[in-house]
């Protein structure tokens, strides 16, 4: 035991003759002991500390010290379930705040010898480094870990940087160096909760079909969970629309199906997407359903989660950020503002008004002034426009449509109600497009001017 205590480095106690001594004489002597050969000191600074999994629940924690130190490390002690027992004359209002709500007992002094007495850890966090030696030399005493926080080097023991994603604890020893151990630890815990670093292979891995919203297109705007569940997948049905960057980053073993219902092209039958999401989960592959946007949102998710629910097969509905929203949002445009829109409608235009099957009420949409989002409308904008109007809107409301939204091609056409159409021909637009009918479009137009005057030279 006592080895273990030396390779921690611990600062010697005033007694050792390590330390500068005033003598009597007013004559600093200077008491070392032989020099230890180089190989046997580099040895000892570079042994690795012993990582360890401290599971507290019930148990006594001392803390010494009240302040911003103090602050960070109860909050976690109270996480691990620790029955914290804080030692100081004054403390932080949020350490206070813990004492009134009976979180932890605080004794509103200043340390004393015995204070240890009882505790399986203690965290001396003064700013008074005589007083942390103190309590450090107390716990050695009684053979109890203890973390002082002014001195990493004399420290028996070390507070990981440490973080969370999902079931997994994450901590990082460097040295005693807690920026670069933070950096390290806020990049993995991005990774598992990103889905980069989660293994295919996990036993833990989600069981039957997941259909995720992958979100408008940038890959960076699929959710957390999405991307986590993508990450473990053994098959992936993929929209057109899907973000295609998130495709790229799947192994090579992971099958991929491009469903591809394209728009005025080739399509693949609803009915055997359901098929095969069924079949191959129920030979024990997890299987995700990626779609682009929100999967319950023009994205016939519902159907899908019927099939699977109704053949026995679990599954898993994460929500996406839909495009109805959101590439409006990228533009510049807000589908409601103070003033202008308290409402907005979200239309498939993938049947055109007039259809047989069309059950959109483009009587009332004419009528409404809130904000209308049309999906799917590129090539049926001269029959929406001219229904519309028809039914009452201005020939003059603002029109806004967004090509490839959220993507680096994005690009914003502005017209209105009455040349939307021409213009959009002009343009050559082409599917994926939003396009928003209303006085919102106005908002983003107020924006680039202000913008581009606080561009120009005074």
């Amino acid at each position: 035991m006592s080895h273990a205590r030396l390779s921690t480095g611990r600062r010697p106690s005033p007694c050792t003759p390590e330390r500068e001594y005033l003598c009597s004489t007013k004559t600093l002597v200077r008491h070392r002991r032989p020099q230890a050969a180089p190989h046997l000191r580099s040895r000892e600074q570079h042994v690795p500390p012993y990582l360890l999994g401290l599971r507290l629940r019930g148990r006594r924690v001392l803390v010494v010290g009240g302040g911003r130190v103090a602050q960070r490390r109860v909050p976690a002690l109270l996480d691990a379930g620790a029955a914290v027992v804080l030692v100081s004359p004054e403390v932080t209002a949020s350490l206070q705040g813990l004492a009134e709500r009976d979180k932890i007992v605080w004794h509103e002094r200043p340390y004393r010898p015995g204070d240890c007495a009882g505790a399986w850890l203690v965290q001396a966090v003064t700013d008074d480094a005589k007083v942390n030696g103190d309590v450090v030399a107390e716990a050695e005493a009684a053979r109890i870990w203890s973390v002082r926080a002014d001195d990493a080097e004399s420290s028996p023991a070390w507070t990981p940087a440490s973080g969370h994603a999902g079931d997994a604890t994450v901590g990082v020893l460097l040295g005693g160096d807690p920026r670069r151990a933070a950096g390290i630890r806020d990049a993995v815990v991005e990774g598992l909760r990103e889905g980069g670093l989660e293994s295919r292979h996990s036993r833990r891995k989600p069981a039957g079909v997941a259909l995720v919203g992958g979100g408008p297109g940038d890959p960076g705007l699929i959710t957390v969970r999405g991307r986590q569940l993508l990450a473990m997948a053994d098959v992936v049905v993929a929209d057109r629309l899907a973000p295609g960057g998130l495709l790229d980053e799947l192994p090579p073993d992971v099958e991929v199906l491009d469903a591809a219902k394209i728009p005025y092209s080739r399509t693949v039958a609803q009915d055997r997407i359901n098929e095969y999401l069924v079949e191959h989960a129920r030979q024990g592959r997890f299987v995700v359903r990626l779609k682009g946007g929100d999967p319950f949102v023009f994205g016939r998710g519902g159907e899908e989660a019927l099939y699977c629910a109704r053949h026995g097969v679990p599954v898993t509905v994460v929500p996406g950020i839909t495009s109805a929203v959101a590439v409006p949002s990228a533009a510049g445009i807000p589908v409601t503002h103070r003033g202008v829109a308290q409402e907005f409608h979200v239309i498939s235009a993938h049947v055109p008004p007039g259809h047989p099957d069309s059950t959109v009420d483009w009587a009332a949409l004419g009528r409404s002034g809130g904000t209308i989002v049309l999906l799917m409308a590129v090539e049926r904008m001269t029959l929406i426009a001219a229904a519309l109007m028809r039914y009452g809107r201005s020939s003059d409301t603002p029109v806004a449509v967004v090509q490839d939204g959220t993507l680096p091609g994005q690009r914003t056409l502005t017209a209105t109600l009455g040349t939307v159409a021409g213009a959009m021909a002009a343009g050559e637009v082409r599917p994926p497009a939003i396009v928003v009918v209303g006085d919102v479009v106005n908002v983003a137009r107020e924006i680039d001017m202000i913008r581009a005057d606080m561009g120009r030279d005074p």
